[in-house]
Formats: structure tokens, sequence, C-alpha cells
């Protein structure tokens, strides 16, 4: 479980990195072994949701995302009750945030290089009100290695607002030499927990090695960001039950007599077909 859970963090310094860099991170916040019983659940349900139409949606060649039921993966409460994730979600989204989407990315071996992109065009709060709306939380299922296809994000640049790039999203090619000049790639560690801006741009790069990279995607809004609409968090009644009151109070999803399997919808048009 957690074995980074200090009572207090350095909200000032949270708050300076996804202002600046648009990205921060907390090592070693779970134990490796905590990782590895994700990587279970990751496969898990990914053979489950591959087996039947809707269940995955590309994100460019030998690459999908699923969104999943928290009750598909053990450790989600302990993501959301961490001090720290706390901490950044309050620091950053205010104290009535709002939990919205979980899943899953999974770069298989050949996956290739994706566009620079955000996950979302950019809200006026953010383009001219210089307030971020949405965090997403990244946790890997394994050790990244450099030639696994890293995330490389291009920092600072949440603040651009976007209104030109295709679908808002995508800039145009003509800016990539800018944004990989900035490049940073991230090889984060099993236990190890980030947060970055949607915004950011980024970019997953090309799978050199044999292996697969899973990561757990946890995304997180502020009030009225809207977000929810691509994504459908359901639990159970008695798995509700089971959340304590602090944590359920920042859950936006439906409580429901059966879970359902999960149509993808978010998805990523210029990621689909790797263009």
């Amino acid at each position: 479980m957690s074995i980074s859970a200090p009572a207090t963090y350095d909200r000032a310094g949270i708050e300076r990195a996804l202002l600046t860099d648009g990205f921060t991170v907390l090592k070693g916040a779970f134990t490796a072994e905590w990782a590895d019983r994700m990587r279970e659940d990751i496969e898990g349900a990914f053979a489950e949701a591959s087996g039947r139409e809707g269940g995955t949606v590309g994100r460019g060649p030998n690459r999908y995302y699923v969104e999943i039921h928290p009750e598909q993966f053990r450790g989600f409460l302990d993501i959301v009750s961490h001090p720290w994730f706390q901490a950044v979600c309050q620091t950053i989204l205010g104290p009535d945030y709002q939990v919205v989407e979980l899943g899953f990315d999974i770069p298989f071996a050949g996956a290739q290089d994706q566009p620079w992109h955000r996950d979302f065009p950019s809200p006026p709060e953010t383009y001219e009100g210089h307030r971020l709306t949405s965090l997403a939380f990244n946790l890997t299922a394994v050790d990244t290695t450099e030639d696994m296809g890293p995330l490389e994000i291009a920092p600072g640049t949440q603040w651009e607002p976007g209104r030109d790039f295709d679908h808002q999203m995508f800039p145009p090619r003509s800016d990539f030499p800018r944004y990989q000049e900035l490049a940073q790639p991230k090889l984060p560690q099993r236990g190890d927990m980030t947060a970055r801006s949607a915004l950011t741009l980024h970019r997953g790069t090309a799978n050199r090695s044999p292996l697969s990279r899973p990561v757990l995607v946890v995304g997180v809004d502020a009030p009225g960001a809207g977000h929810d609409e691509f994504h459908d968090l359901a639990m159970t009644r008695p798995y509700w039950e089971t959340i304590p009151e602090k944590v359920r109070g920042h859950l936006l999803g439906r409580v429901v007599d059966r879970l359902e399997p999960i149509v993808q919808q978010h998805t990523i048009e210029g990621l689909v077909m790797g263009e």
C-alpha cells in the first residue's frame, strides 16, 4: 500500500510545479508490490475489454485506452484516499474536486510516436483566467525505461490557448520542432504517482522494447469542468457503502444495482489512426 504519506505536503511546491511545468511527481507513493497487483488488474480488464465491441479505443498503432469501473481495480481507494493525491487536488482544483475518470493506457511493443496533443480543448478559465480546472494522475505498472515509449511533455504549454489547433487539441506539425526542443521524457518507476495538466502538450513515444507499458489514469475535475460527460464512473451500492464518507463526496459517479461493461466514449480522433 502507501509508503509515502506524511501528514502534510509542500502545497506551494505542488502549485509551482503544475503552474510552470504542468507536471509533478511523488516518488514511492506505493510499493512495487502494490504496482504489481495493479498490473494484474489492468491485464485482466484489458483481456475482458478486448473481447467485446467498444471495449477498447485506439490511441495510435499498438496503443489502447480502456476505461474501467472502480470495482475492477483493487487499489482505487488507495489512490483517492492518498494524502498527496488529496493535497494536489485541493491545491489546484479546490476543496470540491471531483474524480470523473478511471482507466488505463497500454502502448504495446511497436507503438509509434504520437503527434503532440492535449487531451481536450483548453477552456476560457485556463487560457484567459490562468486557472487549471482538471488534472490527470498517472501510475505506471512497470519500471519505465527509455526504450519503452515513455511519455514526453512540453513544459509550460498548458497555457497556450490552442484555439487554432486542429480540434483545439492538435497543434500544427510546423510547431513540432519547438515542442521537441522543450520535450522532457518521463521515466516513472513502479509505485510512483504523477499529476499533470491534460492541457500540457504531450505525446507517447515509440515503444522499441518487446514489453508493454501499462499506465493507470485517474481524471479529476474542478466543479463545472464538464469532463464527466466523456466518462461513466459507476459503483454498486455494496461497494459504495465501503467508501469513506470524506472520499465518497469527491466521486462523480452513479450508484447502480449491477455494473454494465463500459463502451468507451473518450475517443481522441487524431490518435485513433496514429495521424
